[in-house]
Order: C-alpha cells, then structure tokens, then sequence
C-alpha cells in the first residue's frame, strides 16, 4: 500500500513552502488510494509548542487535507533509544567530543588545504580512556552516524536518476549530547516503522535523502521513492525564505485568500501544466503527475491568490454564503438578490460587508461641481418607492428628457451620486436594494 507523510515540526505557523510539500504527499496517497500520515516532529523539547501543533492540524483542515492517523514523534522516544542501541552494536552510531569551534577550525583548515569540509572521523579513534578522559575535562559526548563511504544512488521522481558520494558528505549528528534525537534520526526510524514508501520534499534535502537511505538499510529497512520538488523564490527570483513568515497559511486565511485558490495554485505550481482554478482535491488529485515537475526554482507571487480567489467566490452558489449574508442582517426577503448582485463585484468574501453597508446606509454622493445643478434636479425626479429593477432605466429616461443629458454625462453623476462609485453593480439590478440614497 502507498503510504506517505508530511513531518512539519511545530515550530511555527506552516507557510506555501510546507504547503507543496504537505499537498504533494497528500495527492500522492489520494491517487493510489493509499495512506496519509501527520507526523509532528517534536523532539525539538524547547522549540516545539502545542499551538502550533494545533495550529498546523487547523491549517490542513481548512484546505481539506485530512490524514488517516497522526503520529508525534515525543510519544516515540523510547523506539529511538532501542534503534540507537541497534546501531551502536553495528558499529554505525560513533560518539565524538569535538566543541563547535573546533570543528569551526577544523573546516577552516580544510578549505585552506583545497580539501572538502567534510568531518574527519577524529572521533572513531579515540580509545574508552580517550572518552573517559574527555568527558573528566567537562566534554559532552555526541553520536554520529557512520556512512559507508560508497556511493548513494536513487531515481529521483522529479529530479531524475541522483549519485553522490558519500566520502563528500560528513557523518551526520544524529543524538546530541544533550540526548535529543535529531530529525535526520527520527525521520528515518519513523519512516521504517511506518512503511512509508513515498516522500515528495524539497530540493534542499537532497544531501539528507542520501544520508537517510543509509541509515534506513543500515535499521534493516528499504528506503521509500523519493522526489524532491523545487524551491520557491520570490516573483522576481529572489530568496523567498525571509518572506515565508508573512505567507503563513495562517496569515493567507485571514486576508481571504480562499482554500481552493491556494491549492489550484500550488498543485500546478512549478509544472509544465497551466494554473486553473479547481474547485475539489479530486479534480486536483486527477491531472497530477510528479513527472510535469521540474527542478528549477519556482517564481512564486502572492498575488496570483486573488485572480483565483476572486473566481472562485464569484462562482459559488447562494447556499454556500447564506449563513454568511444573513450574518451580515441582510433581510431575509434581500438575501438572494443582494447575493447575485454583490457576487460579480467581490474578490474576498469579506468585501459583502462593504456592499451591504452601501445599500443599508447608503452612500456619500461623489458629485463634481459642474454635475451639482444636475444631480439634484435627478434626485428630485426620482419615483417613488418600491423601486423595481425598471426603476433605473425609467428614473434615467425621464431625467434625460428633462435634461437633455445622454450616454455617460448622464448615467456616471447618478451611479456617483446613490453609490459614491464610478463603479460597481448594474444600476438596474442595485436600486431595488438601495434602503437608504442620501440626499434624496
């Protein structure tokens, strides 16, 4: 059975880089009929906050993005203990002493020398006494994964056919020395564990896959598919990562940006199929293909949202919004035709508030001081209520006949003057809903 999952680490507020990763998984899974896991990476004891692990479950629910089960990685502490030990006794997991400066200089040396900064196994000599010694000078100890220094090799769904040496990679710290287990550790335990056999994530892990296939053999499992999609930039192609907290799904939600908008746009995102607004994870879920992705950096610009979230409102049916006019205190005889008439002049939905406050208190007149004299002669030519959906065009024919007035010298002082607009609605369809016309 396909099983993916998507390892947010609750940190933080999820952001549209987390949101392709969690998206591709997800389709993944949906297609194949197969397994969605949550999986919160916790171990991060100081970091990681239950707001934002309840703040991420609320992210996904309101894109639709359920999971078949959740797991925490706290709950697990004990299972990495055991598959450490494992590793230990296989001669994989090596404990070393070195201080950050040191290995600071140790790097630098390197790189003087024309050499790759990769870690120089010190500790794999070092005798008990050595490590007695060390640890009686005040030392931490730290564990390291030891890589087989061979070439690790994968058919990237995305990325295409990938081989990198692993002499060129350090051995990755995978047990502080604080006891923390680190996610390059975690993740790989989990994945055995949970029979995942599909990740989709970003391009910045690919140096990560490579460690973690080792490590997944070396715990006696067989490491998943793996593709690894591009990274975002901003819409010039700039670096998008100091901008990602202020696209926090969070945040999108509440400037409007709707559901199916967000999703439309980052399941198309990066491929070579164009962005259409889709109105269900099943319509998304049928043209996806890993293949149409390209590895390139990806332009990303927030303000593709609104074209997108704009048709979407536009296009929904009244029950979608009544609770939400009637909300408003739309009357209920009103609800309907202030919705067909209001849809086509939204982008958020929240942007009902501000017709509904025109037709119910009206409006201040936007009237040029050559349009005075006529404005208020229209006014006062104006019929008596009920006003019908004729009510414009007969109130206009009257006043050009009196006036003389026709084409846009005539209907832009009145639109101006009940609405304060020079645009919005048809007239014919907004006067009936007009309670109040300043002025008048």
């Amino acid at each position: 059975m396909t099983t993916t999952r998507f390892a947010p680490s609750p940190t933080g507020h999820i952001h549209v880089g987390n949101l392709r990763t969690a998206l591709m998984n997800w389709l993944i899974a949906h297609k194949a009929g197969g397994t969605f896991i949550l999986r919160l990476d916790d171990t991060d004891r100081e970091r990681s906050k239950q707001e934002y692990a309840d703040g991420i479950q609320r992210d996904l629910e309101w894109l639709g993005l359920t999971w078949d089960r959740i797991e925490r990685q706290s709950d697990r502490l004990d299972r990495y203990a055991e598959a450490a030990d494992s590793l230990r006794a296989a001669g994989r997991l090596y404990e070393v002493f070195e201080t950050p400066t040191e290995l600071d200089l140790k790097r630098k040396k390197q790189l003087n020398m024309g050499r790759p900064p990769v870690y120089d196994r010190a500790g794999l000599t070092l005798s008990d006494e050595d490590r007695a010694r060390l640890r009686a000078e005040g030392r931490e100890g730290y564990w390291r994964f030891r890589l087989d220094q061979e070439r690790i090799e994968w058919p990237d769904g995305i990325i295409g056919d990938v081989s990198i040496d692993a002499a060129s990679v350090s051995d990755p710290v995978l047990i502080r020395h604080d006891g923390q287990v680190l996610y390059t550790f975690a993740s790989s335990v989990d994945d055995v564990d949970m029979g995942v056999t599909d990740i989709v994530r970003g391009a910045d892990h690919v140096t990560n896959t490579a460690t973690q296939i080792q490590i997944i053999k070396a715990l006696g499992g067989t490491p998943p598919r793996f593709a690894h999609h591009s990274l975002l930039t901003g819409p010039g192609g700039e670096e998008l990562s100091k901008r990602l907290g202020t696209l926090s799904l969070r945040d999108l939600r509440e400037q409007g940006v709707a559901p199916e908008a967000l999703l439309s746009l980052m399941a198309r995102l990066g491929s070579n199929q164009p962005v259409a607004l889709r109105m269900s994870l099943d319509e998304l879920a049928q043209g996806f293909d890993l293949s149409q992705f390209g590895a390139s950096p990806t332009k990303f610009d927030a303000e593709d949202l609104w074209p997108l979230t704009r048709e979407r409102n536009q296009s929904l049916p009244f029950d979608a919004v009544a609770d939400r006019i009637k909300a408003l205190g739309v009357p209920a005889g009103l609800a309907e035709p202030f919705w067909q008439v209001a849809r086509h002049n939204i982008t958020r939905l929240d942007d009902l508030d501000a017709w509904w406050a025109l037709m119910r208190d009206g409006a201040d007149p936007a009237i040029a001081p050559e349009d005075a004299a006529f404005v208020a002669q229209a006014i006062a030519m104006l019929p008596p209520r009920p006003w019908t959906d004729a009510t414009w065009g007969e109130w206009t024919h009257a006043v050009k006949a009196a006036t003389g007035r026709k084409g846009k010298a005539l209907f832009m002082p009145l639109r101006k003057a009940l609405t304060g607009m020079d645009h919005g609605p048809e007239m014919a369809q907004l006067m009936p809903l007009l309670q109040v016309v300043r002025g008048a």
